[in-house]
């Protein structure tokens, strides 16, 4: 054959390549309309603690903060010890933190269901299907 005649091969990627240029423009198209998903558990602890560090060290830092080199040293020896307590567990377990947020979850969905159960039998005005036990002055004989 001819040069003019023949075909380049197929790309065996092409499929393959071309899902993963659409699941990249989708993935900033949602972070451009939605902002940054949220990380991991483990990396929104590390958020959360570092934050909570800033902020209790801010407390003390400026001409409206507690001032006091005694009382800043502390804070700042504090939030040292905290950080290299938290840091290398977080580090090692990261997975753990993540199943402590769905076992959270699902706990929270457990109490909600048995809160929306009662709730609609406490609203309902149907006697039939609250408890049936003894009352205050009914006699339970123990014998």
């Amino acid at each position: 054959m001819s040069e003019a005649t023949e075909r380049p091969a197929p790309d065996a990627d092409a499929w393959a390549d071309a899902c993963a240029e659409d699941l990249a423009a989708e993935k900033e198209r949602r972070r451009a309309e939605y902002g940054t998903p949220p990380g991991s558990a483990a990396e929104e602890l590390r958020k959360l603690f570092g934050a909570v560090t800033d902020k209790v060290a801010g407390l003390f830092d400026g001409p409206a903060g507690l001032s006091g080199m005694a009382a800043q040293g502390a804070v700042q020896q504090l939030i040292s010890q905290a950080r290299s307590a938290v840091e290398p567990v977080i580090e090692r377990n990261p997975e753990v933190f993540d199943h402590l947020a769905a076992a959270g979850g699902e706990l929270l969905a457990a109490y909600r269901s048995a809160v929306e159960g009662h709730e609609r039998r406490w609203t309902s005005g149907d006697d039939a299907g609250r408890d049936k036990g003894p009352g205050p002055t009914e006699h339970i004989d123990l014998d």
